[in-house]
């Protein structure tokens, strides 16, 4: 064991989040040892690889909150990184239109949390001008916000680990092992996989959907529990594309936990409408039937997911009923472009959101990083942290520089 190489830091996860926190202590710290461990034999395959690919602008989020702080920060890295590494993206903007005057309220709210998050360029238009932009929509008025924009996550994922290998020859990324236990030692931690053994100084966590169990695995005291919600999506059909140009969204209902269904223009080309989001009985389970025992368990024990259940039972009867119904799914799509028919729509994939709920039923709404012994544990990195993962990476990276003592 002692001539085994010793690395200072090792990242269980290889998603957007994990890849970004293991670049930027890379830069930072060029002689450090990195190893980057995923379990599936790709990065990026769960939350980061089944996103709308959005990048976020900072227009919900409350203002002087992390998620708001990191979405604008991280989003200018973001596009940067894109340019710099010829990521495929496109800044081209969306529009969020209001279509019933009941919805006017919070659409204010929502652009001046946009104006708090210094937000750039988003302005109030009218019916007239949201069909400027997006001709086949039916609104009331809306707001343009002309830094959203879309991108490839699991080819700036890929790309960052591939600059941190670059950067330093000994650090490593390895794929296809989970990590099944790790044990605490004076100087260094073993981590067990289910190939291998690691010698490592510190870890971080950047688990997503399993980060509450690899917390816990790390005798963190965590009260919240991650709770899964599938998002299903339709895809609009060849002879549909054209009625969408770019990303449109709703206004957000404020009791509700999701943005809602919207569409979005892909970098390939297609056209994603959705998601909707439902409880899912697995937490890594993108159809419809996929079921754990050991997910649903967990998450129709906690008392949380009760609460939520009861405090949305009006949402996720609907979600529910959509998740099976492409009828009922094309009609809340025709509420913002009424002109859409079942031929133009398609099934299209599904992703699925890790959210910490508390015992309560509410979402951990903020990004949340704690610190504890040798390690760092990502509990809560739920939308926008894709667009936010450089800036979060920044935050870990000061972490670590703290708790580890990287100087």
């Amino acid at each position: 064991m002692q001539n085994k190489k010793i690395y200072d830091i090792t990242i269980v996860g290889g998603g957007i989040v994990g890849a970004a926190t293991a670049y930027k202590i890379q830069l930072k710290y060029p002689q450090l040892k990195i190893l980057l461990i995923e379990k599936e034999n790709h990065l990026a395959d769960h939350q980061t690889g089944n996103n709308s690919g959005v990048i976020h602008s900072g227009l919900y989020y409350k203002p002087g909150s992390y998620k708001a702080k990191n979405c604008v920060d991280g989003r200018k890295q973001l596009v940067k990184f894109a340019q710099e590494h010829n990521i495929k993206h496109d800044v081209c903007g969306k529009v969020v239109a209001a279509v019933e005057e009941s919805e006017l309220p919070f659409m204010d709210k929502i652009f001046e949390n946009g104006l708090a998050n210094d937000t750039e360029g988003i302005e109030k238009i009218t019916a007239d001008q949201v069909k400027e932009i997006e001709p086949f929509v039916k609104s009331i008025g809306g707001i343009w916000v002309p830094c959203t924009g879309i991108i490839d996550y699991r080819g700036t994922t890929e790309k960052l680990a591939e600059l941190v290998a670059q950067k330093q020859s000994e650090s490593n990324i390895v794929l296809g092992e989970e990590v099944i236990e790790y044990e605490h030692g004076a100087e260094t931690t073993e981590v067990i996989t289910s190939k291998n053994k690691y010698i490592t100084k510190y870890m971080i966590f950047c688990g997503g959907l399993q980060a509450d169990r690899l917390a816990r695995k790390d005798n963190v005291a965590l009260k919240e529990k991650v709770v899964g919600f599938r998002g299903d999506y339709y895809d609009l059909t060849e002879q549909a594309k054209h009625k969408v140009k770019n990303l449109i969204y709703p206004v957000p209902n404020p009791d509700f936990p999701f943005l809602g269904v919207h569409f979005t223009r892909m970098v390939d080309g297609g056209i994603e409408c959705g998601p909707n989001a439902v409880f899912t009985f697995k937490r890594e389970g993108y159809r419809k039937t996929d079921f754990n025992v050991r997910d649903t368990f967990d998450a129709l024990t906690y008392k949380g997911t009760w609460k939520l259940f009861f405090n949305n039972l009006g949402f996720a009867t609907n979600e529910y009923r959509r998740a099976f119904s492409k009828k009922l799914f094309l009609k809340t799509l025709q509420r913002m472009i009424p002109e859409l028919t079942m031929d133009d729509i398609k099934p299209g994939g599904a992703g699925v959101r890790a959210m910490l709920l508390n015992e309560n039923g509410d979402t951990r709404d903020d990004f949340r990083i704690e610190y504890k012994d040798k390690s760092i544990h990502v509990l809560n990195a739920p939308s926008p942290a894709a667009t936010a993962c450089l800036a979060i990476g920044d935050a870990i990276c000061e972490m670590a520089d703290k708790q580890f003592n990287l100087n």
